[in-house]
């Protein structure tokens, strides 16, 4: 049988109920937009048939605007419904059902409307790298074009990856977003019945609660376990909002809310709540289908989300654990430093800096950088700064602890690869020396003002294999500062490195001349001041710092001796060391000193061979320090009521503040510290 052609009538009152074609696509791509009353084009031969949000159509299909607060104008047909824009807006009779007057061709263009919201939706909620982008972009693109209002209820604490889900199961609300649309009837019986309603004119859209204890056995726990998207107007889904949201508040009955479990890879790790008011058409069947696509991209996007948390968690922590937690104080030197990470999408770095105090009152001076951005970059840092840190403990020459990081490196892998920077600095000869490794050279800004790039031979990278690697000694004055850095200071994609360490050298030298010439800028404030120096795109490598400022031991405040390893040398020992105190003053401490100094070098004469030395420095503590030729370290230990011996470290234990032992790779060092009251 022959369907009968409409006549030219109906076919004007088709095309006029029509949705624009172009009204809604665009509103799709655009739902990051603020809400704006802005309305649709109208479609060739007749008026659109959606109005801008908070209008209202009279029954001739006009559109009359309406400002949200104000009363409306006189002679409005105020049974008219608000047009606001929707998905899947028709009646309720099914998935497909066309409205009054309504073709196929209309039909199919809802279904493709539907469609392409669902597939601008979903690439929304993709864009989301972490948890909360992730969930306002849900928000974002359901309101208004999917839904009047919107809850988000996640899983708290979150499980990351298969561990198990803490008990017991607890929901907590992350985020709401709501129309504000105004319904007077509807604010009227739910204030007759004591209820908030969500998603109409009720005064708040936040549940009673924050947090809701899924009952094992409840009706919501049903919910959440079917996995698939519910109307509210089942009683099961009425008990679930009630045990979700609270009793006191409720959402408009029917198919006006979807309550849309929201399950990752493993298990239900929330719930999402999709409410439309009295304004607009009901969902329609299809409409459980968009929220079960919503809900499955922004459960499997959560789920990634937490799991990429996690990693860069770990990942931050293991490269901050592997950084001195703090400098240390040594004597001549003081120090400062600092560390920032790259973007948040390359946060790991390899990058380190190290101060590692050694024997004679020196201090080695480290810093590097392991090429890549990754965990394993991150943990080949770790293995480098202690191979560093064991290196410096026996004394070797700067450029023999290079030599043997470059053989630790190739150990690693073939494709381990670093530059690092190693200097020693002597506060007593006020020298440093220094061997570089392919990393950028130290600025070593005087107390004048001048800053200065030293001139270090630049090595090749640890990795290499087969390359000498050269030391410089320099002068070090007293007042001067020495700045170590890795090259995400200097070098980014707007500036080459050369570029980046002359800005440096200026920096520093602006700064210097802000404190006048007899004066070293404060360390702290200075490392401050350069890192103010980068820019916006400056931020594409982690920057590692360590600034040192020379104070240097005057030649006054030491003393040192040559003694042979004879019987006699303890007495000499401790006439000498009862000069230097009276010179300086601090005679208080000659029985003291003499006793320790007594102690120390008739152990070292029982086993020395050669001379053995005698150094007495004088700062804010005074420090002796007593070197011979043996390796052998000494051990504190219990002595017996019998031992004739054994008790010499047991009084330096407990007359000195600070003592240790330091093997060197011509023997060791014996030194303590007593604290200075003069």
């Amino acid at each position: 049988m022959t369907e009968p052609q409409p006549t030219s009538h109906e076919s004007r009152h088709e095309e006029r109920a029509r949705p624009s074609e172009q009204t809604l696509p665009h509103a799709l791509e655009e739902q990051g937009r603020p809400h704006a009353d802005t309305p649709a084009a109208p479609e060739p031969g007749g008026p659109s048939r959606r109005a801008p949000l908070g209008a209202r159509v009279d029954r001739s299909g006009g559109v009359t605007a309406s400002v949200p607060g104000q009363p409306e104008r006189a002679g409005r047909d105020s049974a008219a419904a608000a047009a606001v824009p929707s998905v899947g807006a028709g009646d309720e009779s099914g998935p497909t059902a066309p409205e009054p007057g309504e073709g196929a061709a209309a039909v199919a263009r809802r279904e493709g409307d539907r469609l392409r919201f669902v597939g601008a939706a979903t690439r929304r909620i993709a864009r989301g790298i972490d948890l909360d982008e992730i969930v306002l972009g849900l928000c974002r693109a359901t309101v208004p074009t999917f839904s009047d209002a919107i809850l988000v209820h996640l899983r708290d604490p979150l499980p990351v990856g298969d561990e198990r889900p803490a008990t017991p199961f607890v929901l907590r609300l992350r985020r709401t977003d709501r129309l504000r649309l105004v319904d007077e009837a509807l604010s009227e019986s739910a204030e007759a019945e004591g209820l908030t309603v969500l998603g109409g004119s009720g005064p708040d859209l936040t549940p009673a609660s924050e947090l809701c204890e899924v009952r094992t056995g409840g009706e919501l726990n049903e919910v959440l376990r079917g996995v698939r998207p519910v109307f509210a107007e089942s009683p099961a889904a009425r008990a679930a909002l009630a045990e979700l949201l609270g009793p006191d508040r409720t959402v408009p009955g029917g198919r006006r809310a979807i309550l849309a479990p929201l399950r990752g890879r493993r298990r239900v790790i929330g719930a999402a709540v999709f409410v439309r008011g009295p304004e607009r058409p009901a969902f329609e069947a299809n409409d459980l289908l968009v929220a079960a696509q919503l809900a499955t991209h922004t459960a499997l996007g959560i789920d990634k989300a937490v799991l990429y948390g996690r990693e860069a968690y770990i990942a931050d922590e293991l490269q901050r654990t592997m950084l001195p937690d703090s400098l240390p104080q040594p004597t001549g030197v003081r120090l400062a430093s600092r560390y920032l990470p790259a973007a948040e999408t390359a946060r790991v770095g390899g990058d380190w800096y190290d101060a590692i105090p050694l024997p004679g009152s020196r201090v080695a001076l480290v810093v590097g950088d392991v090429m890549g951005h990754s965990m394993t970059s991150a943990a080949i840092m770790g293995q480098l700064r202690t191979t560093a840190q064991t290196l410096a403990g026996l004394d070797l020459p700067p450029a023999e602890v290079l030599h043997h990081l470059d053989e630790q490196a190739q150990r690693l892998g073939t494709d381990r690869m670093a530059t690092c920077l190693y200097a020693v600095y002597d506060p007593v000869a006020h020298r440093i020396t220094i061997a570089n490794a392919g990393h950028p050279p130290p600025v070593l800004l005087h107390l004048g003002g001048r800053a200065e790039v030293l001139r270090v031979p630049p090595g090749a990278p640890i990795g290499v294999g087969g390359v000498d690697f050269e030391a410089v000694e320099l002068d070090a004055p007293a007042g001067a500062t020495l700045l170590l850095y890795t090259d995400g200071l200097v070098e980014s994609r707007l500036r080459d490195v050369w570029t980046g360490i002359e800005q440096l050298r200026e920096r520093l030298a602006a700064t210097a001349q802000l404190t006048g010439p007899d004066h070293s800028p404060p360390l702290e404030a200075l490392c401050d001041d350069v890192l103010d120096m980068l820019g916006p795109g400056d931020r594409d490598d982690d920057i590692a710092l360590l600034a040192a400022r020379f104070d240097g031991i005057a030649p006054s405040d030491v003393a040192y001796w040559f003694l042979d390893p004879e019987e006699t040398a303890p007495g000499r020992a401790r006439r000498l060391a009862r000069r230097a105190l009276e010179r300086w003053g601090l005679e208080e401490l000659t029985d003291s000193v003499e006793l320790l100094v007594s102690e120390v070098v008739t152990n070292a004469v029982r086993y020395a061979e050669r001379p053995v030395t005698l150094r007495l420095l004088k700062t804010d503590v005074l420090r002796c320090e007593v070197g011979d030729d043996s390796p052998q370290l000494p051990r504190q230990r219990r002595a017996r009521e019998t031992d004739e011996g054994g008790r010499g470290l047991f009084l330096v234990n407990r007359l000195a503040r600070r003592w240790g032992a330091t093997r060197l790779s011509g023997g060791k060092v014996v030194w303590f510290e007593l604290p200075t009251r003069g």
